[in-house]
C-alpha cells in the first residue's frame, strides 16, 4: 500500500468521540472542500477524498505522514490540531481500507444501517476525480465499497424500518406530543434532512398544518409542492415561530439561525435542531416553555428497529469480508507486478545473450523458430511465478525477496 513511498491514510472524527459542537468546528463547507483539494494539489498529494456530514468529517489520502492531511483539514475549518487530536482517529493502509468499508456500509453510522453516507463518498470521489486527485487505488476502493453497500442493502435488512435522523425526529415528536395532527409545525430549512423530515412528517402525523420556510423561497416551494404544504417568506420567520407548537430547524448555516430574542410566545414550544453545527442557540433553554432537542439527543433513541437491525450485522460483515478480500487480492497482485516484469526482463536478457552465442556457433541458426520457443518458455516460467505469488498471499513479501535474490533483480516495487 505504499505508493511512491507514501501510505494510504484515513483521518477524521465522528459522533463517537466528538460532540455536535466539536464536529461543527471541523465541518467542511463546499468552498472549504474546494480549498482542501486545491491545497492538496499544491502540496504534491496525488490522491485525496473528502467526506463531511452531520456525523463525521474524514479525509482519505496518500501521504508520507498523516499530519499532512490533518493540517489540510485544520487549515480550512475552525478546528485546531490540538482539538482534533483529542477526538480523532488515524487509520493506515489496511485499517484505512477496512474503515472506509464500515463507514460506507452503514455499520459505523450513528443510526445503524443509515446509508446516507454512501452518496457522500460517491460525491467526494467525483469531486476529487474532477481535480485529477483520485488515483486508481482510491477509485477502485470506492467502487468496492459501493458494491458492498449495494449488496448489504439488497441481501440483508440492515437498513429496514426506520431510517436516519429525519425519522428519529418524527418518532420523537410522535412519542412526546399529544394530538399531533392538530399542532402547528414549522420546518425551517429544506436541505436533504429537511426534505426527508418533511416527507416523514406528512406520512406519519397526518398533519395538514405544516409550514415551510427557507432562505431561498423557491427551494421551499419545490418541497411544498410535492406535499401540498404552506410556504412563508424568510421575513416571516419570527412570526411563524411564535405561531407554532413545534419548530424543526434543518438549516445548514455556520452560525445559529434561531435564538432566544426571536421567541415571545408563552405556550409550550418544542424545538428540534437537526443541524451541524448547531443552528439553534442554547440560550432558548432559558425560556421555561421551550424544550430544545438536538440531533445528538435524537440519535440516542434506541427503538425496536435498531435492535432488529443489529441481527443483520454479521451478514453485512460477511459481505464486506468477501468484497474486501477481492480488493486486497487485487492489491497484492499490484505488489508483485514489478517483480514479475523484472523476471521477464532478466529471462529475455538470458535469451538475447544465448541467441548471440548460437548465431556465432550455428551457421543456419533458425532465429524465428528459436524466438517462438523461448518466448513461450519465458511466458510459462513467469506465469508459474505469478501463480505462486497470487496463491501464496501469506508469504508474498518473503517470496518476492527470495525471487529478487535468486535472479539478482532490481525492481521499483512501490505500489
Amino acid at each position: 500500500m505504499q505508493h511512491k513511498s507514501k501510505y494510504f491514510y484515513a483521518i477524521g472524527l465522528s459522533y463517537k468521540k466528538a460532540d455536535a459542537e466539536v464536529r461543527g468546528h471541523f465541518s467542511l463547507s463546499e468552498s472549504a472542500k474546494q480549498n482542501v483539494l486545491d491545497q492538496a494539489k499544491e502540496n504534491g498529494i496525488e490522491s485525496i477524498l473528502l467526506v463531511s456530514t452531520c456525523n463525521r468529517t474524514e479525509l482519505y489520502g496518500f501521504a508520507e505522514h498523516p499530519y499532512q492531511l490533518i493540517q489540510l483539514l485544520c487549515n480550512n475549518t475552525k478546528g485546531t490540531v490540538e482539538e482534533f487530536q483529542k477526538v480523532a482517529y488515524v487509520h493506515k493502509n489496511k485499517e484505512a481500507i477496512n474503515h472506509m468499508f464500515r463507514v460506507g456500509s452503514g455499520l459505523d453510522s450513528q443510526i445503524l444501517g443509515d446509508f446516507e453516507i454512501i452518496s457522500q463518498l460517491k460525491f467526494g470521489a467525483r469531486a476529487s476525480k474532477k481535480e485529477g486527485l483520485l488515483n486508481s487505488f482510491t477509485e477502485r476502493l470506492v467502487n468496492a465499497v459501493i458494491q458492498a453497500s449495494k449488496r448489504i442493502k439488497t441481501e440483508t435488512e440492515l437498513s429496514s424500518g426506520a431510517t436516519s435522523v429525519s425519522f428519529a425526529s418524527v418518532q420523537y415528536i410522535m412519542n412526546h406530543v399529544e394530538q399531533i395532527s392538530e399542532k402547528n409545525i414549522l420546518l425551517f430549512g429544506t436541505g436533504k434532512i429537511g426534505r426527508n423530515t418533511c416527507e416523514n412528517l406528512v406520512k406519519h402525523t397526518k398533519n395538514s398544518h405544516i409550514t415551510l420556510i427557507n432562505r431561498t423561497k423557491t427551494k421551499a416551494e419545490e418541497v411544498a409542492g410535492k406535499f401540498n404544504l404552506i410556504v412563508k417568506d424568510y421575513e416571516d420567520l419570527q412570526k411563524e415561530i411564535n405561531a407554532s407548537d413545534i419548530v424543526i430547524v434543518a438549516t445548514g448555516a455556520q452560525n445559529p439561525t434561531v435564538y432566544k430574542s426571536l421567541i415571545s410566545t408563552d405556550k409550550p414550544l418544542l424545538v428540534l435542531d437537526l443541524s451541524i453545527p448547531k443552528n439553534v442557540n442554547e440560550d432558548i433553554r432559558d425560556l421555561s416553555n421551550v424544550t430544545l432537542v438536538h440531533l445528538d439527543d435524537l440519535a440516542k433513541i434506541t427503538d425496536d428497529t435498531l435492535e432488529k437491525r443489529k441481527a443483520y450485522i454479521p451478514a453485512a460483515e460477511a459481505i464486506i469480508t468477501e468484497i474486501m478480500a477481492e480488493f486486497n487480492a487485487w492489491l497484492d497482485t499490484l505488489k508483485f507486478v514489478p517483480t514479475i516484469q523484472a523476471i521477464k526482463h532478466k529471462l529475455t536478457d538470458f535469451k538475447n545473450s544465448e541467441f548471440n552465442t548460437q548465431r556465432k556457433k550455428i551457421a543456419d541458426f533458425n532465429e524465428d523458430q528459436a524466438e517462438i520457443i523461448t518466448n513461450n518458455l519465458i511466458q510459462k516460467i513467469t506465469n508459474q511465478f505469478a501463480h505462486h505469488l497470487r496463491e501464496d498471499s501469506n508469504t508474498t513479501d518473503e517470496s518476492i525477496e527470495l525471487i529478487k535474490k535468486i535472479f539478482q533483480l532490481e525492481t521499483t516495487d512501490n505500489v
